[in-house]
């Protein structure tokens, strides 16, 4: 028996909450991944269109000092923004999300709720201590994005749920941010590495605080902590000659795939380590 395709367009969130709560549901913001993995077949079930809620889209300081970014945010959007430098490694790798006609589609929440290990936007907002905002018809509940993505096309979102936000803390908005990828080529493609970095120095010319993720190089992108503790102190002039060792990157576990070894990996994930903080830091 062939089944049939019902689509929704609610305005509201709460709207949306209602139409979710039932288990056949499908929230839709861009689309962008759902429909590429369906390519000559019909969609079907119930798919619930939650792109034109205004409540779900723009980027906005909040009165604490840190900022909130609606799930329905498109990625073009955060290119437009008028956001600090902290922001700009997710400037960088919003540019990185597919072609333009994606960026204009395709959604914050979407990109993180997709969990695929190599979202171009998950190291610039784990790198931002980003949290996500996750509600229900019953509540809500706020998540680190590090626990909300728990594998590959898997998340922490229960059934019912809409990422509804991500936020970030005042505290990450201090600094510097840069983003570096490679791939198989230039433009269109599924990151091999990806690196984010968000730096902050005091008077001196010293890491007061650096936030480093890499991406495609694990299960899901990593903070390398080790390495945040290491370069506390550290002098931004001797960034260059200071050697990222094979301890830095514990916690990753790249794999041999048809794009690259693992062994490659690591060694290019090491040069961007050390080249996001040089851009960083400088003057």
């Amino acid at each position: 028996m062939t089944q049939s395709l019902h689509f929704s367009r609610p305005e509201t969130v709460d709207q949306a909450l209602q139409l979710v709560a039932h288990g056949d549901a499908v929230p839709l913001a861009g689309g962008t991944d759902y429909y590429a993995a369906r390519v000559g077949k019909l969609p079907q079930g119930h798919l619930v269109d939650i792109a034109g809620i205004e409540e779900l889209r723009g980027i906005a300081r909040t009165s604490e000092g840190g900022w909130r970014i609606g799930g329905a945010t498109t990625w073009t959007a955060v290119l437009r923004a008028d956001l600090p430098p902290a922001f700009q490694a997710l400037r960088l790798a919003a540019r990185e999300v597919g072609g333009v006609q994606v960026q204009n589609t395709g959604t914050v929440a979407g990109n993180l709720c997709n969990a695929s290990p190599a979202a171009d936007g998950v190291p610039p907002l784990l790198a931002l201590d980003a949290s996500v905002e996750l509600r229900h018809r019953e509540g809500s509940r706020t998540l680190p994005l590090a626990q909300f993505l728990l594998g590959p096309r898997r998340t922490a979102l229960r059934p019912g749920e809409l990422l509804t936000a991500v936020l970030v803390p005042p505290t990450a908005v201090a600094g510097r941010s840069a983003f570096a990828k490679i791939g198989a080529r230039r433009y269109l493609l599924i990151s091999i590495v990806m690196v984010a970095a968000n730096v902050e120095l005091d008077a001196d010319r010293r890491l007061r605080r650096a936030a480093i993720s890499v991406g495609a190089c694990s299960p899901v992108a990593r903070r390398l902590p080790g390495l945040e503790r290491r370069l506390q102190g550290v002098a931004a002039a001797d960034l260059q000659r200071m050697p990222i060792t094979t301890d830095d990157l514990e916690g990753l576990s790249p794999i041999d795939d048809v794009r690259a070894s693992a062994a490659y990996r690591r060694d290019a994930a090491a040069t961007l380590v050390r080249r996001v903080l040089i851009e960083c830091c400088q003057p």
